[in-house]
């Protein structure tokens, strides 16, 4: 049932409309000014707002303005008994889904809603297709074949329809938050907003302030109420990323959320209830961090009714291959180039590296492996240089040692690509002119 809130100061204007609304079977709520109109948005949405354009001492145009800043996909018609061109003109350009002048047919008003809501209801459509294709494309980052990968997934699989808290700890770049969003993906909760929120990129204040919201002029330039991240969440799930770099009394703050399960807003006094799922994830040890007493352990219990653990890329190297397939075949694809393999080489050189940064390093160094191949294969040539030379290195440990003119010519390339290709540069580098240094690099293309 789609929520209507209708804003007149004339009380007869204000009860015809609403009680014909109601017949046709919305849910109304008629206030008798745009400060009350205001005051309902800030703690309500609604999926159509009407109202009169004329109002002291908050206009229509100052309701249409507020509820775009809170709810942009919400539709507003204004009405008015005083129709001009110029504020028919400016209602549309700050965003009013139509104008309509008194005195209306009624008849005239039920297809002005009706149109406003199909639009509201087509773009959230649009929106949630979106979101799922997103979603979908997330989840597949998650692929591999390895043990430690399938055991996730079946964990991923029994975890997402509960609504118990989750904690996922893995290093930088394994991808924790790719693991989260598939378990809301896959929840009871995939309808409703996904947030995520890193808990050390703000101050204590600040991320207070993103959490939980503030109220009017609760600290200096306030001017408005703010929804916090919690807030907006509301029937969805939020991930607090990072969670071991959260300050002791913020932590104490949200371990109140957690328990009561209401937040109250910066400088309010009024506890607004919420229904979130709560995710959590770090690449901290948070059992040692509160050993240290740099975490709360009754916080830990809290978040710690599941833990996953996502691999490190080193602990499963048989997926390295099917990963890297993947990401050639996404960036070949958006930069519309038809490269299809991986050189038996380039592949030596991806397996004998251990990934500090793990996959998202892994998909940094294919985004520039197909930046840089001109052809349908990546060669050893096109990975960075460092990895190239631990390759080689790790290659002539299979078959023995190297020899003085392959060692050679691999750093030779190697500081080649550290200087641009600035021959001069390289040659200062390697200790000779510059004419030594072309004569290495033709008999070592005659190779």
């Amino acid at each position: 049932m789609a929520r209507i809130l209708i804003a007149d100061d004339e009380p007869i204007a204000r009860e015809n409309l609403q009680y014909v609304l109601r017949k046709d079977g919305y849910e109304t709520l008629s206030v008798e000014n745009g400060a009350a109109a205001i005051r309902e948005l800030e703690t309500k949405q609604f999926d159509l707002v009407m109202t009169d354009l004329r109002m002291h001492p908050v206009d229509g145009i100052q309701v249409l303005l507020r509820t775009k800043d809170l709810y942009p996909d919400t539709e507003v018609i204004v009405i008015t008994g005083y129709a001009t061109v110029r504020s028919a003109v400016e209602a549309m350009q700050k965003g009013a889904f139509h104008y309509i002048a008194k005195p209306y047919k009624i008849d005239d008003v039920r297809n002005l809603v009706r149109q406003a809501l199909e639009k509201r209801s087509l773009r959230q459509e649009v929106t949630e297709l979106r979101r799922k294709v997103k979603s979908q494309e997330e989840a597949h980052l998650l692929i591999g074949n390895s043990p430690e990968m399938e055991m996730l997934r079946k964990t991923i699989e029994q975890v997402a329809p509960t609504d118990c808290n989750v904690l996922i700890l893995g290093e930088t770049g394994t991808g924790k938050e790719l693991v989260a969003r598939t378990i809301h993906r896959l929840s009871p909760r995939a309808q409703r907003r996904f947030l995520a929120i890193n808990c050390g990129a703000f101050s204590e204040e600040l991320l207070a302030n993103e959490l939980f919201g503030h109220e009017r002029e609760a600290f200096t330039g306030a001017r408005g109420i703010k929804r916090g991240l919690l807030e907006v969440a509301q029937g969805g799930t939020i991930l607090l990323d990072e969670i071991g770099d959260m300050p002791l009394s913020m932590q104490v703050k949200l371990l109140r959320v957690l328990q009561e399960r209401t937040l109250m807003r910066v400088g309010s006094t009024q506890e607004i209830p919420i229904d979130i799922r709560v995710m959590a994830a770090t690449n901290r040890d948070l059992k040692l961090e509160v050993e240290n007493g740099t975490f709360r352990q009754d916080l830990f219990y809290r978040l710690n009714v599941i833990t996953l653990t996502v691999p490190r890329l080193a602990e499963r190297k048989d997926d390295i291959l099917v990963l890297s397939l993947h990401f050639l075949r996404r960036f070949s694809g958006a930069q519309n180039k038809a490269i299809e393999a991986i050189s038996d080489e380039a592949m030596d050189v991806l397996l004998a590296y251990e990934f500090p940064g793990n996959v998202r390093e892994l998909e940094n160094i294919m985004e520039r492996a197909v930046t840089l191949a001109g052809g349908k294969t990546i060669e050893a040539e096109h990975l960075p240089a460092d990895l190239r030379v631990l390759g080689v290195r790790m290659s002539q440990q299979q078959r023995g040692f190297m020899t003085l003119e392959e060692n050679e010519k691999e750093y030779i390339k190697w500081v080649l690509e550290q200087v641009n290709d600035n021959k001069t540069k390289a040659a200062e580098i390697l200790g000779i002119d510059r004419v030594s240094l072309w004569r290495k690099l033709k008999r070592y293309s005659e190779m």
